[in-house]
């Protein structure tokens, strides 16, 4: 399986996805291709439509690459070198803390939206907030030397 997609993929770590997935779909799909007289050849069928299709996606990926390296990209502004170690602390508290605390301070955003764009409550946003003002507090305190 992973000669066929490497023929068609051109990429051998490609290769080895696809034919990973090909059998993933037929584990999935066990109680049926099993009991089919010709289980490898719908291996293969699965794996060339595998590698036709990420063949596809890569070609629209290029495709769209080469139509956004034409357009002027806006200009991201680096963080303030003195907040480099806030920011570092930010990217070590958990996932969704670190989403809150960012979103509040980076993009100055009401507790509602950021609510909308994390798919939680109100009151778990809040919670993240304290949770991770709290986390930074001691941490970039005991770095500082400070009694927190």
């Amino acid at each position: 399986m992973v000669a066929l997609a490497y023929g068609l993929s051109g990429s051998r770590a490609a290769a080895e996805d696809l034919a990973q997935e090909a059998f993933l779909a037929a584990h999935r799909d066990w109680e049926r291709v099993g009991a089919w007289d010709h289980r490898a050849a719908w291996v293969r069928r699965v794996t060339a439509n595998l590698a036709v299709s990420s063949f596809r996606t890569r070609l629209l990926e290029a495709r769209a690459l080469v139509r956004l390296a034409g357009q002027r990209q806006p200009r991201v502004e680096p963080l303030p070198a003195g907040n480099a170690d806030f920011w570092r602390a930010v990217r070590g508290l958990p996932k969704r803390q670190a989403q809150a605390v960012a979103l509040y301070y980076l993009e100055d955003l009401p507790v509602q939206q950021i609510a909308a764009i994390l798919e939680c409550s109100e009151g778990a946003v809040k919670a993240h907030l304290f949770k991770g003002r709290r986390t930074l507090a001691r941490r970039l305190g005991a770095e500082a030397g400070e009694d927190v």
